[in-house]
C-alpha cells in the first residue's frame, strides 16, 4: 500500500504504508538517534508529532515492552527509509509495524529521509500531513490547513491519577507533565520515596504530601501553554529542593522571570554535546526539545548559566543563585542514549540531604510567614 507525506510548503514524499492505516497531520521533526526507537515511540514528550529516523535501519531488534518509556505511544505518525519486518533479537515480542497498528500509527518507509531532514534543518520545523488515503494533493494541503496546531499537549499525556513507587530513603514528588519512565527509575534505583502526581497538582496539594525534594518532569509542547504549573512551581520554589528536566527546566525559567522561544528545528537524538561551564567538562547528551531558554532573558534574574549546548550555544542548565534548584534541558536518564549524567540524580540527592542539615527551619517558609505578618 502507498503512502503519502505532504508538508505545508507543498513537498510530496510518496512511499510505502505500514502500520496503520488512516490519516495524522502533526509536526514533522527528525531524531538523529542510530538505536533507541522504541523509546522515541514511547516517549510522551513526542505528542502529536510525525517522527523522522535518520538512521536508516529501523526495527531489526523488534520491540519490547519492558524498554517504552510510557503506557502507549503518543507519536501521530513514523517516518523510516527502511523498517524491518524481520526483526533479530531474543527480547523482541513483536515488530515495529505491529506496534503502530496496536495504537493507530500511521508510518511510512522507503522515502529519502535524508532530504526531508536536510529540509527541516533548511527551512525549519514545518507541520505535515501523512496518509494512506488516494486523495488528491490539493485535499491533502486543504486538510493539513484546517487542521489545529495541538497545544497543551502536556494534558493528555500527564497522568491523571496520583500514584506511588515506594521506597525507604528521601521522598521526591514527581510532577508529571509527561513523565518517562527512566526518570522514576533513576529516582527509585536510588531507594527514593518517589510520588507521581498529575501536571495540575496544586503547591497545597504538593505540601501536603512532605515531600524533600520536587522533580519536575519532561514533556511535550509549548512551555508557555501551562501556565498553572509556572505558577505551581514559584509557590513551592526555596520551599523545597527542585530538578527539572526539559520542559521541567524551561517552566522553571519562566517561573524565574526567564523567556522561552522555539527553536528553528529542535534537538532530538542521543549524541547532543553540551558543556558544563563550571568544569569545562563536555557530556554527551540525549535531547528531546523544541523550545529553549532564551539567553538575554538570563539576565536580571536570580538565575546562573551552567551549561551550553556545543553545536548552537543554548542554554541546557540553570541553577537558582540564593535557593536550592538546578535544572537541565538534556535528559540525564537516558533511554534512549548515553548513560553519562545519570550523576546528576545523586547530586539532586546530595542536595536535598544538605539543604536539611543546614536548614532546619525552611527559609522560605520564614519568608512567607514575615510576609504575612507584615515585617518585610
Amino acid at each position: 500500500m502507498q503512502a503519502r507525506l505532504l508538508l505545508e510548503d507543498g513537498t510530496l514524499f510518496t512511499g510505502s504504508a505500514f502500520g496503520a492505516e488512516g490519516e495524522k497531520t502533526g509536526e514533522v521533526v527528525f531524531n538523529t538517534g542510530i538505536t533507541g526507537y522504541q523509546e522515541v515511540l514511547s516517549d510522551p514528550s513526542y505528542c502529536g508529532q510525525i517522527v523522522t529516523m535518520t538512521y536508516p535501519l529501523i526495527g531489526n531488534y523488534g520491540i519490547t515492552r519492558d524498554d517504552f518509556e510510557s503506557v502507549a505511544p503518543f507519536v501521530n505518525g513514523f517516518v523510516v527509509r527502511r523498517h524491518e519486518t524481520v526483526p533479530s533479537n531474543w527480547r523482541a515480542e513483536y515488530n515495529v509495524d505491529s506496534l503502530l497498528k496496536e495504537y493507530g500509527i500511521v508510518g511510512i518507509s522507503g522515502i529519502d529521509t535524508r532530504m526531508l531532514t536536510r529540509m527541516i534543518r533548511q527551512h525549519g520545523t514545518m507541520r505535515g500531513i501523512l496518509t494512506t488515503s488516494a486523495a488528491s494533493v490539493e485535499e491533502l494541503r486543504e486538510r493539513l490547513a484546517a487542521s489545529p496546531v495541538l497545544t497543551n499537549q502536556v494534558a493528555t499525556v500527564s497522568t491523571k491519577h496520583m500514584y506511588s513507587s515506594p521506597g525507604s530513603r528521601e521522598r521526591i514528588v514527581l510532577v508529571d507533565y509527561g513523565a518517562k519512565t527512566g526518570i522514576l527509575r533513576e529516582l527509585t534505583a536510588r531507594g527514593c520515596d518517589v510520588v507521581v502526581v498529575p501536571h495540575d497538582t496544586t503547591a497545597d496539594e504538593i505540601r501536603r504530601l512532605n515531600p524533600d525534594g520536587i522533580q519536575l518532569s519532561n514533556g511535550p509542547g509549548d512551555p508557555k501553554d501551562v501556565p498553572h504549573a509556572i505558577r505551581t512551581i514559584q509557590e513551592l520554589l526555596g520551599e523545597y529542593p527542585i530538578f527539572g528536566i526539559c520542559l521541567g527546566h524551561q517552566l522553571f525559567a519562566l517561573a524565574c522571570g526567564a523567556d522561552t522561544e522555539k527553536l528553528k528545528f529542535g534537538h532530538r537524538g542521543g549524541n547532543h554535546p553540551v558543556k558544563d561551564l563550571r568544569t569545562n567538562r563536555c557530556y554527551i547528551t540525549s535531547q528531546n526539545h523544541g523550545y529553549t531558554v532564551k539567553e538575554d532573558s538570563v539576565a536580571g534574574t536570580e538565575l546562573e548559566v551552567t551549561h551550553l549546548n556545543n553545536n548552537d550555544k543554548t542554554i541546557e542548565g540553570l541553577k537558582h543563585k540564593t535557593y536550592p534548584a538546578f535544572t537541565v534541558q538534556y535528559h540525564p536518564e537516558a533511554a534512549p542514549g548515553p548513560y553519562d549524567n545519570g550523576y546528576l540524580f545523586d547530586q539532586f540527592l546530595d542536595m536535598i540531604r544538605e539543604h536539611k542539615q543546614q536548614n532546619p527551619a525552611n527559609p522560605r517558609q520564614a519568608e512567607l510567614a514575615a510576609a504575612a505578618k507584615g515585617e518585610r
